[in-house]
Parts: structure tokens; C-alpha cells; sequence
């Protein structure tokens, strides 16, 4: 069983050399999603939700807490809103230990990965309209290694990871992947080779 406390987290994420997106393309949107370090019966792990079915975009696909940034926020309080908007998980801004690589997607967002700890015993009550089932994610589960296909629509790899009964795919593959070798593995890696399922592109 993998179990970190705060402060080899926090020196794991310090020794990272993150990569920020240079933020010249006007067209792009700037979003934030949240890696929530929590523990559930003695296993530490994140939380992942599955969208509803019903909404506008990205419908039914696997997501980390997150979305757009609201004007005039910064990457880490649009995570922590998101956070207790989608599932009700209340975090002061101390919460955020640091940030991961910005990861572009196809339809348009530049997503900045904020990883947050919780202290103390929250649960969640996921927000209906936001998440059709969450899920905790534990370290060891995290700790499965990927998969790669090739597609016709581009020369770059499309990452799964085969986690929750099911296959996530990137973006939230890529950024879960990147979270799993930082701070469970300690271990510098780059995700933003990895391409994205031809679904998710709009």
C-alpha cells in the first residue's frame, strides 16, 4: 500500500519543474481541475466523476473536478470552486500544494491540474447535475500502468488507463498518468506527447 504524507508531497510537486502553457493563442480557455489527496478506510487516493449523459459537452466521459476559469480568478481557487460546486468538498486555499503541467486539449482548453490535500474526514455529496457517479481512486490503482493506441487521425499515441471498471482517456488519462509518476512515483515525466480519443475533440 502507497501512503505519502503532506510534506513528501509537497517536496515532490516543489521539485518539479512545471511547464505552463504560453497563453498566445487568443482562442483558448484557460480551465482548472482538481487532484483531491484524500483517504477513505485507511487508503489515500483521488476522487474522478463520470459526466452525465445529458450534458452539452463531453457527455459521459470521465473527469477530474474542474472547469473554465471565472473572470478574475487564478488556476488554484477556480479548482478548489469547482471542487465544492461539483461535489461539495470544501477546501481553504493552504489545501493546494502545487500545480502540474498545463495540458492543451483539442476542444479548446489549456487545463492546469491543481493538487490539493485534504485534512481531516470530508465527504463528498456529488452535485447531480455535474456528475453522474464518483469515484475514489486509490494510490495503488493509480499506480497501473497505461495504454497506447495509434489512430489515422494523428501521429501522436492516445493514452488509457484501465482504472474504475473502465477505460479513462486523456485529457483526464494524461493528467492522472502525469499525477501517478510526480508524486506517487517521484518521478519527472511529460504527458503533453500523449493525444486525446477523436471524441474528445470537440
Amino acid at each position: 500500500m502507497i501512503a505519502l504524507d503532506r510534506a513528501e508531497v509537497q517536496r515532490r510537486l516543489d521539485g518539479f519543474d512545471r511547464r505552463a502553457s504560453d497563453g498566445h493563442d487568443s482562442g483558448v480557455r484557460p480551465a482548472a481541475v482538481a487532484l483531491t489527496i484524500a483517504e477513505r478506510d485507511g487508503h489515500q487516493g483521488i476522487w474522478l466523476m463520470r459526466r452525465p449523459a445529458t450534458m452539452r459537452r463531453h457527455a459521459a466521459q470521465y473527469a477530474l473536478p474542474g472547469g473554465r476559469l471565472d473572470p478574475g480568478e487564478d488556476h488554484s481557487t477556480a479548482a478548489l470552486r469547482e471542487l465544492h460546486e461539483e461535489i461539495a468538498i470544501d477546501l481553504p486555499a493552504d489545501s493546494v500544494l502545487g500545480l502540474l503541467d498545463d495540458y492543451p486539449t483539442r476542444s479548446g482548453f489549456v487545463i492546469t491540474p491543481v493538487v490539493c490535500w485534504v485534512d481531516g474526514d470530508q465527504t463528498p455529496t456529488p452535485n447531480p447535475d455535474e456528475v453522474a457517479k464518483l469515484f475514489f481512486v486509490t494510490f495503488s490503482e493509480l499506480m497501473v500502468e497505461p495504454r497506447f493506441l495509434t489512430i489515422p487521425q494523428s501521429t501522436r499515441p492516445v493514452i488509457q488507463l484501465p482504472i474504475v471498471n473502465a477505460l479513462v482517456h486523456a485529457p483526464t488519462a494524461a493528467v492522472i498518468y502525469q499525477f501517478a509518476e510526480v508524486v506517487l512515483r517521484d518521478r519527472p515525466t511529460r504527458v503533453d506527447g500523449y493525444e486525446q480519443p477523436v471524441f474528445a475533440w470537440s
